[in-house]
C-alpha cells in the first residue's frame, strides 16, 4: 500500500520549493568541493548553476522517455514510471556534474526492468543503445550499485497505472458514461507528461491517476464531477478539498511544461563536459586508472583466496593420507 510505503515516507515531498532547495544544495556542494581555488566569477563561468542543471536534466528526461518508447521488446508503462522515479530521486542527492545524466539514465532504466521483472538480459538491453555497446554495458553495471545506494535501497515504486485501472472499472460500474475505455489515449498522454514534471515526487499515485482520468474525460466532453463528489467521496466530503487541490496542481504542472531550447541545451552539454567530475568520466585517464587499480586489487584478493584454499587442501590431503582405514574421508577443495 502506498500509504505505508517507503515512497510516501521518504520520497514524497510537500512543495516544489523543497525539491528546488535539495537540488540547489547538491549544486552548491559540488562547486564548493571542486571550485575551492576559484574566484566567484570563475566558478560562475566554469560550473553549471542549479537552474542550468535543472534545464539539462529536463532534456535527459525527454531522452529517457524516447529511449523507453523505442525500446525492444516494448516496455510496459509501469517500468517507464519506475525508471523516471529512480532518475528524479538520484538527482535530488547528486549533481549532474558529478554523475553524467546520460550514464545514470541507462542505469535507471536497466534497474527498473529488473525490479519490475521485465525480463531482458543486459545484452538485450544494450542492443537498444547506439554506439559502443560493450562500453555501455560496463557503465551500466558499474553504476548499478551506486544507483541503489543513492536510492537508499528503496526500490519499490507505486505508479498510477493500477489506480487508473481501478477508476475505469469503477466508472463502468457506477457511472453512465458510454465506453469509458475511450479515455485511455488521453490518460496515457497525460501520464507521459507527468513524468516530465515533479508530480511523481509530490503526489500519491491515486491523485495523479484521478487527474489523468478527469483530464481525459474533459477532452471527451464528459463531466465526472458528480462521480467524484458523490460516488468516490460521498461519505468523506471532508477529504474533497485536499483532493481537488492536488488534482488541480497536477493538471497545472502538466499544462505548464516547457521544453528546453535546443541551442541552450547544446551550450550546457559542452559546459558540462568541461566541468564534470573526471573521476566519474569513463573516458578520462583518472577514471581508467582508478578502475585498473580496482581490478588489480580484486585479482590480488583472488590470488590470496586461491592460495588459502590450496593450503587447506594440502593439509586435508596430508591428514587423510594418515587415515588409511577410510580413504573416502579424504577432502580436496
Amino acid at each position: 500500500m502506498y500509504s505505508l510505503s517507503s515512497q510516501k515516507k521518504f520520497w514524497t515531498f510537500k512543495t516544489e520549493q523543497e525539491l528546488a532547495e535539495l537540488r540547489v544544495k547538491q549544486n552548491v556542494r559540488f562547486i564548493a568541493k571542486h571550485g575551492a581555488s576559484m574566484t566567484e566569477e570563475q566558478r560562475q563561468a566554469h560550473f553549471l548553476s542549479a537552474d542550468e542543471e535543472r534545464l539539462l536534466l529536463k532534456q535527459y528526461e525527454l531522452q529517457l522517455k524516447e529511449f523507453c518508447k523505442r525500446f525492444e521488446p516494448p516496455m510496459p508503462k509501469y517500468v517507464v514510471g519506475t525508471a523516471f522515479h529512480y532518475f528524479k530521486r538520484f538527482y535530488l542527492n547528486n549533481s549532474s556534474m558529478d554523475y553524467h545524466p546520460k550514464e545514470i539514465l541507462a542505469t535507471c532504466v536497466y534497474l527498473a526492468c529488473k525490479v519490475e521483472e521485465f525480463n531482458v538480459s543486459i545484452a538485450q538491453f544494450v542492443a537498444n543503445i547506439k554506439g559502443d555497446r560493450v562500453k555501455a554495458m560496463d557503465i551500466i553495471l558499474s553504476n548499478e550499485l551506486l544507483l541503489m545506494q543513492e536510492l537508499n535501497y528503496y526500490l519499490t515504486i507505486h505508479n498510477p497505472m493500477r489506480p487508473i485501472e481501478g477508476f475505469l472499472i469503477d466508472i463502468k460500474t457506477r457511472c453512465n458514461m458510454s465506453n469509458p475505455d475511450r479515455l485511455r489515449p488521453g490518460i496515457e498522454d497525460f501520464i507521459d507528461k507527468t513524468f516530465l514534471t515533479d508530480a511523481p515526487l509530490m503526489y500519491a499515485p491515486s491523485q495523479i491517476a484521478l487527474a489523468a482520468v478527469l483530464h481525459a474525460a474533459s477532452k471527451e466532453q464528459e463531466n465526472l464531477d458528480s462521480y467524484v463528489t458523490e460516488s468516490l467521496f460521498g461519505s468523506a466530503k471532508d477529504k474533497l478539498p485536499v483532493l481537488i487541490e492536488a488534482v488541480r496542481r497536477v493538471r497545472s504542472m502538466v499544462r505548464t511544461i516547457e521544453l528546453p531550447p535546443k541551442d541552450r541545451v547544446r551550450f550546457l552539454e559542452k559546459k558540462l563536459e568541461k566541468c564534470r567530475n573526471q573521476e566519474n568520466n569513463p573516458d578520462s585517464h583518472i577514471y581508467k586508472q582508478r578502475m585498473k587499480k580496482m581490478y588489480e586489487d580484486e585479482d590480488d584478493l583472488d590470488v590470496m583466496g586461491s592460495s588459502y584454499h590450496m593450503n587447506v587442501s594440502d593439509a586435508s590431503l596430508d591428514v587423510s593420507q594418515l587415515n588409511t582405514t577410510n580413504p573416502a574421508n579424504m577432502t580436496i577443495d
